[in-house]
């Protein structure tokens, strides 16, 4: 069965939200070393974060779902399922760790990322589940 470009898309769409997820645990743990002596200012490094892992997501995300829509594509629709899913487990384990976060670092930023990327995480996994119900409709070429 040859794959789709979308479907490349949607691979590339999990890979970046798997991405974002690693680096919002890895500054989530980094925030909750008690020894930590210097300070720094985490609003910028999550914006970074967000630019350049789950916002190129979301665009790959969409742009698969419409590569998929004209024809009906199960699956790019559960490619961009599973994205949805890795945003969401991962966001949810990442605010299990709010709590051992330094209170120094409890800023809006660093408390808004992980349930915010939670409710980002339902409409991708609805526009992966939209592509189910399209029917697949006969290529016409001429």
């Amino acid at each position: 069965m040859k794959m789709q470009y979308g479907a490349y898309i949607a691979m590339a769409g999990i890979g970046l939200y798997a991405m974002f997820v690693a680096e919002i645990i890895s500054i989530f743990n980094f925030m909750a070393d008690p020894t930590l002596t210097e300070f720094f200012e985490p609003e910028s490094k999550i914006l970074q974060f967000i630019s350049i892992g789950v916002a190129p997501g979301v665009i790959m995300s969409g742009t698969s779902y419409m590569i998929g829509r004209k024809f009906g594509s199960k699956q790019i629709g559960w490619l961009v399922i599973a994205g949805g899913i890795v945003l969401l487990v991962g966001m949810s384990y990442t605010y299990t760790m709010l709590d051992s976060i330094v209170k120094d670092y409890h800023v809006f930023t660093v408390v808004i990322t992980p349930p915010l990327f939670m409710v980002v995480s339902i409409p991708v996994i609805m526009v992966g589940a939209l592509l189910f119900r399209i029917k697949k409709r006969s290529r016409k070429y001429f």
